[in-house]
């Protein structure tokens, strides 16, 4: 799939999840948490997209291996940003995170972010909130 095509899709998703995460009562004026993920069966890239990601200003956490269903493993890690909970500021690094993937070849898979409560603080723990915490 091209690149303008995901990024299309991905601008639905975040115009769908922002709104979701809104109606549910987050904070809307707050700075939220927000971490792409990536995911690749190839370490060394997954690594030059880390990299990548650093130079673009995103704080990177250390890659994990994980194991699928069928057995096989992935590589994955997340670049962390903290911004207000703008679909326009999302669509601008959604395309950047698109861009890094397909130049490393590996997976986008997405960005996720947690709940804001009244106080504004972040809830993480899944049992407090009966919708997802992390969309």
């Amino acid at each position: 799939m091209s690149i303008e095509r995901q990024l299309k899709q991905q601008k639905q998703e975040n115009r769908e999840i922002v709104e979701a995460i809104l109606a549910d009562g987050s904070m809307p004026d707050v700075e939220y948490t927000i971490e792409h993920h990536f995911s690749s069966t190839n370490f060394d890239r997954l690594e030059k997209a880390a990299v990548d990601a650093f130079k673009l200003g995103y704080e990177v956490n250390d890659a994990e291996e994980m194991e699928l269903e069928d057995g096989s493993m992935i590589y994955c890690f997340d670049a962390v940003a903290t911004h207000l909970l703008e679909t326009e500021l999302l669509d601008e690094a959604c395309e950047k995170m698109l861009t890094l993937a397909a130049k490393q070849k590996i997976d986008y898979d997405g960005w996720g972010t947690y709940f804001i409560d009244e106080n504004g603080e972040e809830v993480r723990d899944e049992d407090e909130y009966d919708d997802e915490d992390l969309h």
